[in-house]
């Protein structure tokens, strides 16, 4: 079965039928660990999108987190990718593949806030290739930072077959 489909399994518990969305499932359980933001000192898996608490991804695991950084994949393999808005104004194609959840609604639908991939300088990183049409996966590696952008995407997250946690950090987000 494809992906963006939902896959229906049948459940043991009085022989109903229930769909399971393991992107929305992961997404859900982001936004959950992002509005915790409690202590913990055990991981036990150093990359599970499910790790708590936020900041468990990065070393040490004590580090101040309000956010955990992800890619969605498309069913090809490739990053999703969505439009934000340069806060700076400078000469940037202005395209990213992080994301921070910001709500999770009707079933498996969620706000997503675009996140400007930065260098290790701070320094904005142009995701696109040099004819600006397409995504440079090189140039993904060269990301460590992250700012906050003003732009968000609502999307289905039964159109995506993958997702991949990418850090816990901190970017001083207003609840």
């Amino acid at each position: 079965m494809g992906c963006g489909r939902n896959l229906e399994s049948t459940s043991s518990v009085q022989g109903f039928k229930k769909k399971d969305h393991c992107i929305c499932d992961v997404v859900r359980a982001i936004k959950d660990i992002q509005d915790a933001v409690v202590d913990n000192d055990c991981p036990v898996c150093p990359t599970n999108c499910f790790l708590e608490p936020l900041g468990s991804l990065v070393s040490p695991s004590r580090h101040q987190a309000d956010t955990r950084v992800f890619m969605l994949l498309t069913d090809d393999g490739t990053p999703f990718k969505a439009f934000f808005r340069d806060n700076d104004h400078h000469d940037c194609d202005c395209f990213s593949v992080f994301f921070r959840v910001e709500d999770v609604f009707d079933g498996c639908c969620a706000t997503l806030r675009v996140l400007e991939p930065l260098d290790h300088h701070h320094k904005e990183v142009d995701l696109l290739n040099c004819d600006g049409d397409k995504l440079d996966l090189r140039k993904i590696c060269k990301v460590r930072n992250f700012r906050l952008s003003s732009s968000c995407v609502t999307v289905d997250l039964n159109c995506f077959c993958g997702i991949e946690c990418v850090a816990d950090v901190f970017l001083d987000v207003c609840e």
